[in-house]
């Protein structure tokens, strides 16, 4: 299996081809700014069949020891299938790979926040809902 590339931005990678429509419909999703400032998601994405159908287990080797990530977004069988489409992000910064699923309206905010240490990822990770999906902060 190829290693995972160095990118710029944040990545999301595919990891599931059995719906091309629910894929780009995802991508538009994620893409879209969701603040009234016009702030967007800056990632990119890996659609390459070689990853189909990898375990976590599996994906965290395919990084390099020196890689500079902090998470990765991954597009799953069940993010595909899934009605609400709840991408996997995966901590890559501590061993122990914790991860949460984000509505992808939610990307945005993530990875803004996350690539810029301006918060952390248990910030995220302990507010899912009591299905293990993050839909935002609840409002104050």
């Amino acid at each position: 299996m190829k290693p995972i590339p160095e990118t710029e931005y944040a990545l999301v990678l595919r990891t599931d081809f059995s719906d091309q429509a629910a894929w780009e419909a995802l991508r538009v999703e994620i893409q879209k700014p969701v603040t009234p400032f016009g702030f967007r998601a800056y990632v990119e994405f890996l659609d390459d069949v070689a990853y189909a159908d990898i375990t976590k287990e599996q994906l965290l080797k395919l990084f390099p020891s020196n890689h500079n990530r902090s998470f990765i977004i991954v597009a799953d069988q069940i993010a595909i299938s899934h009605p609400e489409h709840p991408l996997l992000v995966i901590d890559l910064f501590d061993e122990s790979a914790r991860e949460f699923r984000a509505v992808p309206m939610q990307i945005q905010g993530i990875e803004n926040n996350l690539s810029i240490a301006n918060m952390d990822f248990e910030e995220f990770a302990n507010s899912v809902d009591n299905d293990g999906i993050f839909r935002g902060f609840p409002e104050p």
